[in-house]
């Protein structure tokens, strides 16, 4: 899920990167980097031994597909079903007047088709994400409009469901984003309307939240979520648990291990442990002389620079996550990113945790280790969360 800002927006060109602070979501390498090689053997072989066991707890694995990347994602999913039981294409923004529109390219659109049917045909469920993108980059009026008119927040209310009606979804994802303080009450009051009329016809509502270790302050942009009243309302929270270094921080890692573990402990204070969903990254960042901008790169990515300019990653235990430095024209560059090990110790606090699962934000390609240790640490039993509806089953 993007995050106007937690999280990279998309390939070069989408969207606008801004920090926390200032307003603010195929090919597979054959080997890690050379002293990561014992890790990996180790997590290879608890793998083989953990996964002879029977899944004992019933737990949501999300892959979020964003539009640029769908037609690779897709692909790593179907190769890895029994780790994955829900779907979230993240292709749905809204024009400039507020209506419901494809995220992608015209030209995309035959190949998102495609890659949607194969989704569907091996059965898993699927609920898209509606994110407020207006050409390519997020938008406050558009949805402010929305929110603070009545009637126009029962239309969209009514453009949603028709849409989760017609192409027959599960249900939808929300992700709307850059919105105001003063926006909490009618912010909640849409949410709360969606889930009453997605419950009506047995649809389920998701709602993506930025991360919190606890309750922000009211000038805080980010106190428009409510996070009480939207887990009363809604089916799933999925927390964007990313970007605690983002592109305009010092350099460190995405997502250390005991911030994740404040984020969800804060989380679970504040709504049913069933319904928090904790977001992962599949994504670091490369910063030059150790300041931004910085570049967000896949594993992939980060794999062919070290091995570029002959970097040697290390690991981090501390904030359980693997970075580098390299030289290039003049300037010392640091990357942090994401592996198996990395996610594999997220899958672990979430685990421990006992809240509903994760959702992967597959920002682009991947260490194809992260789906053994994920169906490892946490395997599916089944669909995820259902409707909090009682006329729903």
């Amino acid at each position: 899920m993007a995050s106007s800002q937690h999280q990279p927006h998309g390939p070069p060109g989408f969207g606008s990167e801004r920090a926390h602070g200032e307003r603010r979501r195929g090919l597979a390498a054959r080997a890690a980097w050379p002293l990561l090689a014992l890790a990996a053997l180790g997590l290879v072989a608890l793998t083989l031994v953990t996964s002879l066991s029977p899944p004992s707890r019933h737990t949501l694995v999300v892959a979020s597909m964003p539009f640029w990347n769908m037609s690779h994602d897709t692909s790593v999913v179907l190769a890895n079903t029994k780790a994955v039981n829900e779907v979230s294409p993240w292709i749905y923004g809204l024009n400039s007047s507020g209506e419901v529109t494809p995220m992608y390219p015209e030209a995309q659109g035959p190949q998102i088709a495609t890659d949607l049917k194969r989704l569907e045909d091996a059965h898993l469920r699927m609920v898209p994400s509606i994110a407020n993108i207006t050409d390519g980059k997020w938008a406050y009026q558009p949805l402010a409009r929305i929110l603070h008119d009545p009637a126009l927040a029962r239309q969209h209310v009514e453009a949603i469901v028709s849409l989760v009606q017609r192409e027959k979804y599960a249900g939808i994802d929300i992700d709307y984003e850059e919105l105001h303080a003063g926006d909490q009450r009618v912010y909640t009051q849409f949410i709360a309307e969606l889930a009453r009329a997605l419950h009506a016809h047995g649809k389920i509502l998701s709602v993506a939240v930025f991360p919190q270790t606890g309750t922000p302050a009211p000038a805080n942009p980010n106190s428009f979520q409510d996070y009480a009243a939207l887990g009363k309302a809604a089916d799933q929270v999925r927390i964007m648990g990313y970007n605690f270094h983002w592109a305009n921080s010092r350099p460190g890692a995405t997502a250390p291990i005991s911030w994740v573990r404040s984020v969800l402990g804060y989380a679970k204070s504040q709504m049913p442990a069933s319904k928090v969903v904790l977001g992962i990254p599949l994504f670091g960042y490369d910063w030059p002389d150790g300041t931004g901008p910085a570049q967000t790169v896949s594993w992939l990515q980060a794999l062919r620079l070290s091995r570029q300019f002959g970097a040697t990653a290390r690991y981090d235990k501390t904030s359980q996550a693997p970075f580098f430095s390299y030289a290039s024209s003049g300037r010392t560059h640091t990357v942090w990113f994401e592996n198996a090990a990395s996610s594999r110790a997220k899958f672990e606090a979430v685990k421990g945790s006992g809240v509903a699962g994760v959702f992967l934000w597959m920002y682009g390609y991947e260490d194809p280790g992260t789906w053994p240790a994920l169906h490892s640490a946490l395997p599916v039993s089944g669909p995820g969360a259902s409707s909090t509806s009682k006329a729903v089953p």
